[in-house]
């Protein structure tokens, strides 16, 4: 069996998020083409819904009527993120400067995920919120209020906090900046500028104006470059394949792995995207089998640029000839799983020397993998621990059984026909 054919991923997950609420704060029709129907994104859509807004699906395409910054109606009942740590992260700051009541809550996973990191700083700029362990865990209780802008440098890169604070600045008074200590997923600042709203960008602090609003627009969402890996490194893996993938994002914010996967020696070419976008660079993409080697040590500044795309490497890693060994990567421990602990065990079951490290994992590769018969991955429900697990399976002598595939829906529903689509 080989990888064979060429392919385009659905739509970027971060990104449809962030299109689908400037689209509702916005004033007039937007339409996000292309977006991601995930259920992690739907939390997103249920949301803005329950806030009044008109969103309407066609083929491929939301028609979102949006409502301007001060358009939002209070909704009338608890809104439900279930396993999407964005939706709850970000809907906080963005309630946080309406001027009603609501509450956010989530499944069992997001429940036990630490939400402190972005309720102190909207506590800084007036917020009031509650939940558990003091406003460090959801549900999450928000009285929305005036709010004042502030400074705040990020003590650990988060993507997620700086969109909140950012949008929680769209409704402060003055000024809000935010500085981050690695260059964490800029779609927020990128998608602002998109919509005409007053952002802006300077080395390591992005900042916005309070109380300027903007315009709808047409968006178009480029594949999702981490859903992406997972094809990128199954062809690396599979002996004789050779695959191309089509429109793929390309923010370098993002794409650290392809970095660390040229060190270990992968073949892959990028050229210029069928379908190029104005405000995410985008490319088309063909890999080749490789024989990959040990990527050393994995530290630093990279972390933040491959932190989602963590199980595949392991899998990338598993499978090259020498020593792997990724550190500074402790917020994998808070992600649906602790992928951490999940991706070392889950090596382990395949035969692979995979120790498990306070902040990372240490990993040395192996040619070939022998599975014990009856052996099972646990993937506590973490869709891109199965996934990575799917893709390890491709290679592996026995089979492997994972005790969770339906959890992939939540970022990824059209990933086990793309696969089987691949496979010659």
């Amino acid at each position: 069996m080989k990888l064979q054919g060429s392919i385009t991923i659905p739509g970027d997950k971060s990104i449809t998020h962030r299109a689908i609420i400037l689209s509702a704060i916005a004033e007039g029709e937007s339409n996000i083409i292309g977006w991601l129907p995930a259920e992690d994104c739907r939390q997103t859509l249920n949301a803005m819904r329950a806030m009044g807004i008109s969103i309407t699906e066609g083929e491929n395409v939301l028609q979102i009527l949006g409502r301007g910054l001060l358009g939002l109606k209070e909704p009338g009942n608890f809104i439900d993120c279930g396993n999407s740590g964005t939706t709850m992260r970000i809907l906080a700051g963005l309630l946080a400067g309406q001027s009603f009541f609501s509450i956010l809550t989530g499944d069992n996973s997001l429940r036990r995920r630490p939400m402190g990191r972005v309720v102190d700083p909207l506590h800084k700029m007036g917020a009031h919120i509650f939940g558990r362990g003091n406003a460090t865990l959801a549900p999450l209780a928000i009285r929305g209020k005036g709010l004042t802008g502030i400074e705040y440098t990020m003590p650990i890169a988060s993507a997620q906090v700086k969109s909140a604070l950012l949008l929680a600045g769209l409704y402060a008074s003055g000024v809000t900046g935010v500085t981050d200590p690695f260059d964490s997923r800029d779609h927020t600042e990128r998608m602002l500028k998109y919509f005409g709203a007053p952002v802006k960008q300077k080395d390591a602090r992005c900042s916005v104006v309070g109380g300027k609003g903007f315009q709808g627009k047409t968006i178009k969402i480029p594949g999702d470059f981490s859903s992406a890996a997972f094809f990128i490194v199954a062809t690396l893996i599979v002996k004789d394949s050779s695959i191309t993938i089509k429109n793929v994002g390309m923010n370098p914010t993002r794409t650290g792995l392809l970095t660390i996967l040229k060190k270990m020696g992968a073949t892959i070419e990028r050229s210029g995207a069928d379908n190029p976008l104005d405000y995410e660079p985008t490319a088309n993409i063909k890999i080749s089998a490789s024989n990959l080697k040990g990527a050393g040590i994995i530290e630093g500044n990279i972390i933040p640029k491959m932190i989602d795309e963590f199980p595949i490497l392991c899998v990338a890693a598993a499978s090259a000839e020498g020593e792997t060994i990724i550190r500074g990567a402790k917020e994998l421990r808070v992600k649906e799983s602790d992928r951490i602990t999940t991706m070392t065990k889950a090596l382990q079951a395949l035969g692979v020397d995979a120790k498990e490290l306070p902040d990372g994992i240490h990993i040395t590769g192996s040619k070939q993998w022998t599975v014990r018969e009856g052996m099972e991955c646990k993937t506590q429900g973490d869709h891109r621990v199965a996934m990575a697990m799917k893709i390890a399976a491709l290679r592996t002598e026995g089979k492997i059984g994972i005790d969770d595939e339906r959890c992939i829906d939540t970022s990824f529903p059209a990933f086990n026909n793309l696969l089987e689509s691949l496979q010659h």
